[in-house]
């Protein structure tokens, strides 16, 4: 595979940066993705939703005194309104010239998992996106800073039950374990004093504020520092800690390359990170720079949002409505703010499993054929022994090959776009598919051209970047 077009897949969803990356260089193409602007106007689907905790209650009064229709209405907007910010979302990463930032986004959102069907209010899951987005490429302490005293946080993990005297643990325990220093690196004490300092933080109008009446104002000792500590001060005292950056290194190298990271880089590049302060940009800028020059294609499996998106825009395929994309993915497990648990999607392994390999056997064999997906054809293929009930409507595709090349510079070509090996017996079989005299400008080139990709979609080797 060409180092473009495997790099376009590692900071996009598809090939579909490859050329610019060739054209522009990996560190101009970064500098791109840095400066790229996202729109920061509020969407038209949440000007109905609550926003403030008073309006919040307000619905909730309503609802205690409604009539069942009146309810279901209610409710029926909420889910409308969901399923706006997940299709919002998903057009981002399919539609940004430069998708780095959102696949950035959606790294942060597998981190500080907040999942909307605990959560509930969409403003606070927006709030949450955005404030992801906004500091994608920014500093991961500030990040992080934001995150713990964000309403969709706080009601995430429950700190609206942590109260003086009264103590929550959750966000304070998660807060360690999986946002930021990892296992093995804090006691319980250390628990248990962070859960007083965020004790009475909760839902605010902007974000999370302390109540007074249940905060917790005597001295915690934390890490060894004892003092009236708040939010900021956790996090503050936690950047001081000597294995804060291994965590988040590791992770990073998880999402972008390596299933299974080597312990080396993740330390390399850590110490790096807290020499640079925590900055994100200059950290991911020294990891791709310097793996790019690496062969390390081939380590990490492919997830359900790069395997779907790459297989759209390898078939030209524009006119999917994004709700089937987003089925798909919840399918494949990877439903978008509706992680299993506050650990996040698993990676690695979890996204092949033999249901999710066949299903995308299915999904590929439907496209390549010119037949769109649904929901309804989507859950019958899920079920190997049943065929599709549903009706297809057929859509166009096509897909780009050299037309003056041959059958051996034409498979060549989707080799070095699609695949990080190919061994002999793969060769034969593509051969046997565009054989020695297949006319490349024969008015059925394209769909011949088409077979031979959804053979390769199917090989072990097509799941991996």
């Amino acid at each position: 595979m060409k180092k473009s077009n495997l790099w376009s897949l590692r900071l996009g969803f598809s090939g579909k940066q490859a050329s610019t990356i060739e054209k522009l260089g990996l560190e101009k193409f970064l500098k791109h993705s840095y400066d790229s602007k996202f729109d920061t106007e509020f969407p038209v689907f949440l000007q109905d939703q609550p926003k403030t905790a008073l309006e919040l209650k307000q619905i909730r009064e309503l609802l205690k005194t409604s009539d069942p229709e009146t309810k279901k209405e209610i409710q029926k907007k909420e889910n409308q309104a969901t399923a706006a910010l997940k299709k919002w979302w998903i057009a981002k990463m399919r539609n940004d010239e430069f998708p780095l930032r959102e696949n950035m986004v959606c790294f942060w959102h597998n981190h500080f998992v907040s999942t909307s069907q605990k959560v509930k209010i969409n403003y606070w899951i927006y709030q949450h996106n955005m404030i992801l987005r906004e500091n994608a490429f920014g500093n991961f302490k500030d990040l992080t800073k934001q995150i713990l005293k964000s309403n969709a946080m706080v009601r995430y993990l429950d700190n609206g039950d942590n109260k003086k005297g009264k103590i929550n643990e959750n966000l304070s325990r998660e807060f360690l374990e999986l946002f930021t220093i990892g296992i093995g690196n804090y006691t319980e004490e250390d628990i248990k004093n962070g859960a007083r300092a965020l004790a009475g933080l909760n839902i605010g109008d902007d974000g999370a504020v302390y109540r007074k009446n249940i905060e917790d104002n005597s001295d915690k000792t934390y890490f060894g520092k004892t003092g009236n500590w708040k939010a900021d001060d956790l996090v503050d005292i936690i950047f001081e800690q000597k294995n804060i950056p291994y965590l988040i290194t590791r992770k990073i190298l998880e999402w972008f390359i390596y299933d299974n990271p080597p312990e080396n880089l993740v330390v390399y590049y850590g110490d790096y990170f807290r020499k640079v302060k925590f900055e994100i940009e200059p950290l991911l800028t020294k990891i791709f720079t310097e793996e790019f020059k690496k062969e390390n294609s081939g380590n990490k499996i492919k997830n359900p949002l790069v395997y779907i998106l790459q297989l759209m825009d390898e078939l030209h395929i524009t006119d999917v409505d994004d709700a089937m994309v987003l089925f798909f993915l919840k399918q494949q497990g990877m439903d978008l703010y509706n992680q299993l648990n506050v650990k996040g999607w698993n990676g690695g392994n979890s996204w092949l499993t033999s249901q999710i390999y066949l299903q995308r056997n299915n999904t590929s064999d439907l496209l390549c054929s010119g037949r769109s997906i649904t929901k309804r054809i989507l859950n019958t293929m899920s079920n190997a022994d049943e065929k599709p009930k549903a009706e297809f409507e057929k859509i166009e595709i096509k897909i780009d090959f050299d037309s003056d090349g041959n059958n051996k510079t034409i498979i060549a070509e989707l080799s070095n776009r699609l695949l990080f090996t190919v061994n002999d017996s793969m060769q034969k079989d593509m051969e046997n598919l565009i054989k020695y005299d297949f006319d490349p400008k024969d008015v059925n080139a394209n769909f011949a051209v088409i077979r031979l990709f959804n053979y390769i979609t199917k090989l072990p080797e097509y799941q991996l970047i």
